[in-house]
C-alpha cells in the first residue's frame, strides 16, 4: 500500500515552533492594538492657536482654539489651522502604530516569513 503525505506523528519540531511564534505574535499585535486605540495625540497648528486630539481609533476627542484665531474675517485660515492640525495628529498616530507593529513583526511588514 502506498504512503499518503503528510507528517508521520504529527508537525515536525520547527513548523510546531513556527506555530507558536505566530500565535504568540498575533496576542502581542492584539495587545499592542488595543494599547494604542486607548493613546491619544495631540498636534498643533499656527504657533499653537489650534490644537486637535486624535484617539487611536482616529476619532476626534478634542479641539481647543486660541480667541486670537477667531476671525468673522478669516474664516478659510482657521479652518486650514484645524485640517493641518487634525492631519498632523492622523500621521502621528498613524506613525506610533506602525513602530509599534514594526517592533512586534521584527521589521516584516506584519506578514509571516511563510
Amino acid at each position: 500500500m502506498a504512503k499518503r503525505g503528510g507528517f508521520p506523528g504529527g508537525m515536525p519540531g520547527n513548523m510546531n515552533n513556527l506555530m507558536k511564534q505566530a500565535q504568540k505574535m498575533q496576542r502581542q499585535m492584539e495587545e499592542a492594538q488595543k494599547a494604542l486605540e486607548e493613546q491619544e495625540i495631540t498636534a498643533a497648528a499656527g504657533g499653537g492657536a489650534v490644537e486637535v486630539t486624535v484617539s487611536g481609533k482616529h476619532e476626534i476627542t478634542k479641539v481647543k482654539l486660541s480667541e486670537e484665531v477667531v476671525d468673522p474675517d478669516d474664516i478659510e485660515m482657521l479652518e486650514d489651522l484645524i485640517m493641518a492640525a487634525t492631519n498632523e495628529a492622523l500621521r502621528q498616530i498613524d506613525e506610533a502604530s506602525q513602530k509599534s507593529m514594526s517592533q512586534i513583526t521584527g521589521g516584516l511588514g506584519g506578514g509571516l516569513p511563510f
